[in-house]
C-alpha cells in the first residue's frame, strides 16, 4: 500500500492547497477517500447523516440497508487490497464468507443449483459493513470526517466553470483541489453542474418495478440443516422471489417481487407471500421461526445511468462516483462491488499525479471510473428487460439472442461444475463476460440443449430436503460467524 503517514498539514478549509473533499460516507465515498489519501495530504469526508460513534446502526441516508447485502468475490479482493485485514474484521463483526452456490439452497430461473463451487461472497448487515470499513479508513490520519453536514452546491473556480470547493448548509464553504460526489441515489450533481453552466447529462433508466420487504427472524433449531443461505429466484412467469441469509445469531429474510407482485409490509401477509414462491423451501424455513422485527419495504430499485462520461465539457476538479453516476437494481448484489471497482479505477488514474494534475484530469477520471459500471449494467438490465412490467428501451434482436443463450448457460450451470464456475466468475465480476462466449464454453453449453430452461422445479433439490420438525420451535444458538455449515460434497 502507498504511504499512510498522518497529516502534518494544518486543517484550514479556506485554501484548496493539497486538499480533496469526498461527499458521502457510504462504501463508494469511503473507498474513494482511502485512495485519494495516497495523493492528497488532506481528505475530508462530508456526510449529511449524523454517524454513530458507539457502533453500527441504521442511518436515513442508506434506506436500503435493512435488506440483504452481499459483496461479491471481486469486491472482497479489492477491499482487502485497499484495507489489509478488513475481511477478517468483517467476519469478526458478524459477516459470513461463503461460497455461492455451494453454501446455499438456490433455485435459479432454470432449476436448483447443485452444491458446486462457484464464487466467494461476503454477506453481512450493511450497517456493520459500513461501520467496519469506516473505522479502517479513518485510521489514516490524512482522512477526517465531518458528519451531520449537508452539501448544498459547488464552489466555482476562477474561470467560473471549474470546481474549487463545496458549499455547506449552515457553515462556511470548504475549498478543495478535488471534489468527489459519492452521495448515491440522491445526488444533486446534475443541478450543481447546471449552476456552473454545464449541460445536464443524458439519462438511461430501466425500471422493472422491483420491490423489497425484509424482516429478521430467530433461527429455529434444525439438526439436519446444512445450508447457510437460501435463494428462490423469480422469473417472468412468476415474478416473486425471496432470499434468506444469516446475520450473526438471526436470519434476515428479504422477499421481492415486480409490479403488482411487490411483497407486503403487513405482518400477517409476509408468510403468505413466502408461501407463494416457486418452492416452499423459504416458507418452510421461517413458518415456525419467531419474527424479531416488523417488515420493512424498499421500492427505489430502478437501474439509472447518468451519462456524465458523455458530456463534451467537464469541469476540472470534480468527479461523480458510485450510485451518484450509475445505480443498479440491487437484486443482483453488485452495488458495493462496483464501488470497489470504481475506487480501483480511481487509484490507477491518480497514482502518478500530484493534486493539481488530478484536478486537471477530472474528465478522464470520470470516464475511467464510470467504465467500471459497464458489465454489471449489462447483467442487470439484460435480465430486467425480460419482465413485461419493465419500463425502458425494449430488447433488440441481439439482446434477445443473448438472453436465449444465457438461459442455456443458467440451465447448464445448475449441474455442470465447469459452466457453474465460469458463470459465477462473471456474476461476481471476477471474470469477463467473454468467458461465457469462448468456443469451449459455448460448445459445452450447447451440448446440454435438451435441458429445459424453465422447468417446473422440484420443491427441494435432490441434495437437501425440508426441515425436520421437532415439535415446539426453539431458537438455535448457531455457530460462530463465517462457519461453513453446508458440506461441499453432494448428499
Amino acid at each position: 500500500m502507498d504511504d499512510d503517514a498522518t497529516d502534518n498539514h494544518p486543517h484550514t478549509d479556506s485554501m484548496p492547497g493539497d486538499h480533496a473533499v469526498v461527499l458521502g460516507a457510504g462504501m463508494a465515498g469511503l473507498l474513494a477517500a482511502r485512495v485519494l489519501a495516497r495523493r492528497f495530504s488532506r481528505v475530508t469526508v462530508i456526510e449529511r447523516d449524523e454517524l454513530p460513534d458507539a457502533g453500527p446502526e441504521f442511518r436515513p441516508g442508506v434506506p436500503q440497508s435493512r435488506h440483504v447485502h452481499i459483496l461479491w468475490s471481486r469486491g472482497v479482493e479489492l477491499l482487502e487490497l485497499m484495507l489489509p485485514g478488513v475481511t477478517g474484521k468483517l467476519v469478526e463483526a458478524g459477516a459470513s464468507l461463503l461460497n455461492s452456490p455451494r453454501d446455499f439452497l438456490w433455485l435459479s430461473p432454470a432449476d436448483w443449483f447443485r452444491p458446486l463451487d462457484g464464487a466467494e461472497v461476503l454477506i453481512g448487515s450493511r450497517e456493520s459493513l459500513e461501520w467496519t470499513v469506516r473505522r479502517e479508513v479513518l485510521r489514516n490520519g490524512r482522512i477526517r470526517l465531518r458528519s451531520g453536514t449537508a452539501a448544498t452546491g459547488l464552489v466555482a473556480g476562477p474561470d467560473g466553470r471549474s470546481v474549487a470547493g463545496v458549499r455547506l448548509r449552515g457553515a462556511d464553504p470548504v475549498a478543495a483541489r478535488l471534489v468527489v460526489d459519492a452521495t448515491g441515489r440522491t445526488s444533486k450533481a446534475t443541478t450543481w453542474l447546471e449552476a456552473l453552466g454545464h449541460p445536464a447529462p443524458e439519462v438511461t433508466r430501466i425500471d422493472s418495478h422491483l420491490g423489497y420487504s425484509s424482516r429478521y427472524f430467530a433461527i429455529p433449531a434444525d439438526p439436519e440443516r446444512r445450508w447457510q443461505g437460501l435463494y428462490v429466484q423469480s422469473r417472468p412467469g412468476l415474478p416473486r422471489g425471496g432470499v434468506l441469509v444469516r446475520q450473526g445469531d438471526r436470519w434476515l429474510v428479504t422477499l421481492l417481487g415486480n409490479g403488482e407482485h411487490v411483497p407486503p409490509v403487513k405482518d400477517e401477509e409476509f408468510l403468505d407471500f413466502a408461501r407463494s414462491l416457486r418452492s416452499p423451501a423459504l416458507y418452510d424455513a421461517i413458518r415456525d421461526a419467531t419474527p424479531l422485527s416488523a417488515p420493512t419495504a424498499f421500492r427505489n430499485t430502478a437501474n439509472e445511468w447518468r451519462h456524465y462520461e458523455r458530456l463534451d465539457r467537464w469541469p476540472d476538479g470534480f468527479v461523480v462516483l458510485g450510485d451518484a453516476a450509475c445505480r443498479f437494481n440491487p437484486v443482483y448484489g453488485h452495488g458495493m462491488t462496483v464501488a470497489a471497482l470504481a475506487a480501483e479505477a480511481l487509484a490507477k488514474e491518480v497514482r502518478t499525479l500530484n493534486p493539481e494534475e488530478i484536478a486537471g484530469a477530472a474528465r478522464r477520471i470520470q470516464r475511467r471510473t464510470t467504465a467500471a459500471a459497464a458489465v454489471p449494467w449489462q447483467i442487470a438490465t439484460g435480465e430486467d428487460i425480460r419482465y413485461p412490467v419493465t419500463d425502458g428501451p425494449p430488447a433488440g434482436r441481439a439482446a434477445r439472442v443473448l438472453q436465449g443463450y444465457m438461459s442455456r448457460v443458467m440451465a447448464g450451470a445448475n449441474s455442470d461444475p465447469v459452466i457453474a464456475e465460469r458463470f459465477f466468475g462473471v456474476l461476481s465480476l471476477t471474470a469477463s463476460p467473454a468467458t461465457l462466449l469462448g468456443p469451449a464454453t459455448v460448445a459445452r453449453v450447447l451440448s446440454k440443449w435438451r435441458l429445459p430452461t424453465a422447468p417446473d422445479a422440484a420443491a427441494y433439490p435432490a441434495h437437501h430436503g425440508p426441515p425436520v420438525r421437532t415439535g415446539a420451535a426453539t431458537a438455535e444458538p448457531g455457530p460462530p460467524a463465517g462457519t461453513n455449515l453446508l458440506e461441499s460434497r453432494e448428499h
